[in-house]
């Protein structure tokens, strides 16, 4: 065990002279091990050994012995130890998860790399884990040797190994009773399903722990092939899938998709092969991701322009775009994309583009739908574009200018002026 143990330490470049290396325990057999292993190796590979354990307080009396007994031994052994605790309850992903929330959390306080007691059979346990709720191949990958400032040296490591280790060395360990609980779904795995497999193959555990350490570093190749910035749309199609899906997720996660899922990654590739320019998805907390053309982008809940009547004389603020608008009895006829000086009827309006609305510019009429489309305006912003109209049609639209067939060639004459207040407006 300990040659295992050495080779994935060199193999993964785990630890280097001098490193502080700062060992979980629990007290059951697995962590033992490893103490009791990195002890023996300490000088060899010339680094600082010290340990923690943290009480999560779900077994009484129980509890208090494991802490009690790793106490014990590291001082026996002159291993400077740290102890935490919290009463852990369960949270939305249950029991399980929030005791390792809680664990870790007090990890990353310490001092030094974190050495786990992750074992081969916890690799394979945890690969068949992932089968069972559906994965891909960063779920065949299972447990990373390093991440982070966490090192796991024992993956290459099975159980029976460390029992003979353990006995080998006389080093005692405590068993958690929890552990013959079929309540969580690695110990149903672990009591019913392992037994089978090893019963075709042995060494199922360090079998399938092998294929995962090779899974992971192809996985690691197709992400460096996925690295850099998200490619417009045509260069996007013309990617190998395995390369397209991780650019993807990634440019998911960048956006506010904390955990993206098979299906979020599976809609937005819809989207790059989508026939129309303009699609949208919707993916959780609201989010947006809009096909503009030739780009992807992603975006909050959009909020379409409510209509607001405006006064022959005064302004109106749009906080959302910020911009001001202001009217007025016009002093000289200026037209440009934000100023239309223009003959308008009683009662005007600004509001969102609607069915039938067109536009005459210079090159002529042509509806606003078709207008903003020749513009590649996105989908998702066409509802935010300011529309000025009386009931005779359309005034002017921000950014783009006033209708010529409204165009007032003389004075008295209304003049609209769009001013802007911030940097929102974008039109």
């Amino acid at each position: 065990m300990l040659n295992n143990m050495l080779q994935t330490i060199r193999k993964y470049g785990m630890i280097s002279p001098g490193d502080t290396v700062t060992c979980a325990v629990s007290g059951g057999a697995d962590s033992m091990a490893m103490l009791w292993g990195m002890y023996l190796l300490r000088d060899k590979l010339d680094f600082e050994l010290r340990a923690v354990h943290f009480n999560h307080h779900l077994r009484g009396e129980e509890s208090q012995r494991d802490e009690d007994f790793v106490r014990e031994f590291c001082g026996r052994f002159d291993i400077p130890l740290t102890l935490g605790g919290a009463e852990v309850t369960a949270g939305k992903k249950g029991l399980e998860a929030a005791a390792r929330e809680a664990r870790y959390g007090f990890f990353a306080t310490v001092p030094g790399k974190i050495s786990t007691a992750h074992t081969a059979d916890d690799n394979a346990e945890t690969i068949l884990m992932h089968l069972v709720r559906g994965t891909g191949l960063k779920g065949l990958g299972g447990i990373a040797p390093v991440n982070g400032r966490l090192i796991r040296p024992m993956l290459q490591c099975t159980r029976q190994e460390i029992l003979a280790f353990l006995e080998e060395y006389h080093i005692r360990f405590v068993e958690d009773s929890s552990n013959g609980s079929d309540a969580f779904l690695r110990n149903r795995i672990r009591h019913g399903v392992m037994p089978l497999l090893k019963r075709e193959n042995p060494k199922f555990s360090l079998t399938v722990s092998q294929m995962a350490m090779s899974l992971r570093e192809d996985s690691e190749v197709l992400e460096d092939l996925a690295s850099g910035s998200l490619p417009e749309i045509p260069r996007l199609r013309l990617l190998p899938p395995a390369v397209r899906a991780r650019m993807l997720e990634r440019f998911l996660k960048e956006n506010g998709i904390r955990e993206p899922e098979r299906e979020h990654i599976a809609l937005t590739e819809a989207l790059v092969f989508s026939e129309k320019p303009s699609a949208r998805a919707n993916l959780p907390g609201g989010l947006t991701v809009h096909r503009n053309y030739d780009t992807l982008t992603v975006s909050g809940e959009t909020q379409a322009l409510a209509a607001i009547a405006l006064p022959m004389q005064g302004s109106v603020i749009l906080p959302r775009l910020g911009l001001r608008v202001i009217t007025e009895p016009a002093g000289s006829i200026c037209n440009t994309k934000e100023i239309f000086t223009v003959a308008a009827g009683e009662k005007i309006q600004l509001r969102q583009r609607q069915a039938g609305d067109s536009i005459r510019l210079n090159v002529g009429s042509q509806s606003l739908k078709k207008l903003f489309i020749d513009r590649k305006i996105p989908a998702a912003q066409r509802c935010q574009i300011p529309v000025i109209a009386d009931e005779k049609g359309v005034l002017g639209v921000y950014g783009v200018g006033a209708n010529v067939d409204r165009l007032a060639d003389s004075l008295p004459a209304l003049q609209i002026r769009f001013e802007k207040i911030d940097n929102r407006a974008t039109f």
